[in-house]
C-alpha cells in the first residue's frame, strides 16, 4: 500500500457528492441563474434580460433548478397565471462558492480595466477579498494544508464504470 493517501482513493468518485454537485451546476447558465437569484432576481423576463440567455434554455434550466431544489417556483399573479423563482436555502448555501469562482475569474479572466462588478463587504466597507477558512481552527484552507481521506460513503468495491 502506498504512503500517499491520494493514491488510495481510486474509488473516490463512486458516491461522490462533489461530482454530483459539479454535474448539477456544471454549465454556465445554471451558475449565472443561481448568481442572479441570490442577488434577488426572481422573474423570467429579468433573468432573460440580465443574462442574455435564450428563452428555451432559460425555461429548461429554471425547470431543472426547481426540480432539484435550487429554486422555488412561486405564483405571484393569478390572471394571467405568472410565477417567479426564489432562491432556496440550498442555492443561498452556494453563495460562498459563487463568490470564490467570481474572485478567481476577476483574478485570471478580468478585462484590463478590472472586474465588471465589485462586491463590497458591509462590515468593513472594503471590496471583498474572500478566503476559505476552517471553522474549527480559523486558519485559511489551501491546497497545501488539506488531505483527502476516505469518508463514510467511500466504496469498498470497484464501481461499475461503463465506457
Amino acid at each position: 500500500m502506498s504512503n500517499n493517501p491520494a493514491e488510495d482513493l481510486t474509488q473516490r468518485f463512486h458516491a461522490d457528492a462533489g461530482a454530483r454537485a459539479f454535474a448539477l451546476l456544471g454549465d454556465k447558465w445554471t451558475l449565472l441563474i443561481l448568481r442572479e437569484s441570490v442577488y434577488g432576481v426572481r422573474r423570467f423576463g429579468q433573468f432573460a434580460r440580465n443574462l442574455g440567455i435564450p428563452r428555451p434554455t432559460l425555461s429548461a434550466r429554471l425547470s431543472m433548478m426547481v426540480e432539484t431544489g435550487l429554486l422555488d417556483r412561486v405564483r405571484y399573479q393569478d390572471d394571467p397565471e405568472r410565477f417567479e423563482y426564489r432562491a432556496t436555502q440550498a442555492s443561498r448555501d452556494l453563495f460562498p462558492a459563487a463568490v470564490m469562482l467570481t474572485h478567481w475569474g476577476d483574478t485570471y479572466l478580468a478585462s484590463p480595466e478590472g472586474p465588471a462588478i465589485v462586491l463590497r463587504h458591509h462590515e468593513c466597507g472594503e471590496p471583498i477579498d474572500p478566503a476559505l477558512i476552517c471553522r474549527t481552527c480559523g486558519k485559511e484552507i489551501n491546497t497545501h494544508n488539506v488531505t483527502a481521506e476516505p469518508g463514510p460513503a467511500f466504496a469498498d468495491t470497484e464501481p461499475d464504470i461503463q465506457t
